[in-house]
C-alpha cells in the first residue's frame, strides 16, 4: 500500500535525502514550516517506516575499492531450498551491496565491490562457484560510473 505523502512530506524527505544531517531549523526554512512541525513529521515519517535509516555514503574509491562489478548469476534450478540457500549465502558476503532476484534470462543481479582482481578472482571462484545450484556466471566490471545517487524523485521525478 502506497504512504500517502503531502508537499511538506516530500520537502522534508528530499531535504533530508540531500543532507541527511541537516537541522530541524534549516529543513523548516526550506519547506516553509517551523522547527518544531518539521520535528513532528519527520517522527511521523520514522515511526511509518517511510525513513528506514540514516547512514554515511562513504566513497569506496577513496578507501581503495576501485572496482565495481556487476555480476548475472543463473540457479539450475527454482525451488524454494535453492533459492533460500542462494540468498542465505549471498547475505554472509560482505562485497555484495546489492543483490536482486529477477525474472528473465537470469536469476540474480549482484553489485559488488574488489579492490582487486585477485579479490573479483577468489569472490567468483572460492564464493560464488562454491554455492549449491550455481549454473552461469557472468560478470561485468564498471568502466565509468555515470550516475549513482540514493536521493528518490519524490516530486514526480519528470
Amino acid at each position: 500500500m502506497e504512504y500517502s505523502l503531502d508537499d511538506a512530506d516530500r520537502g522534508i524527505l528530499t531535504a533530508l535525502q540531500r543532507n541527511s544531517k541537516a537541522t530541524n531549523a534549516e529543513i523548516a526554512q526550506q519547506v516553509g514550516l517551523s522547527a518544531a512541525a518539521v520535528h513532528a513529521r519527520v517522527k511521523r515519517l520514522q515511526d511509518d517506516g517511510v525513513i528506514d535509516h540514516y547512514t554515511a555514503i562513504v566513497n569506496r574509491e577513496r578507501i581503495g575499492f576501485d572496482m565495481l562489478c556487476f555480476v548475472q548469476v543463473s540457479l539450475r534450478a527454482h525451488d524454494r531450498e535453492t533459492t533460500r540457500c542462494f540468498s542465505e549465502a549471498i547475505k554472509e558476503m560482505p562485497q555484495v551491496l546489492e543483490c536482486y532476484q529477477l525474472i528473465g534470462d537470469i536469476d540474480y543481479l549482484l553489485k559488488v565491490v574488489f579492490r582487486s582482481k585477485d579479490d573479483l578472482r577468489r569472490f567468483l571462484m572460492e564464493g560464488l562457484t562454491s554455492i549449491e545450484g550455481v549454473t552461469h556466471i557472468k560478470t561485468s566490471l564498471a568502466l565509468t560510473e555515470v550516475k549513482s545517487t540514493t536521493i528518490l524523485p519524490l516530486d514526480g521525478g519528470e
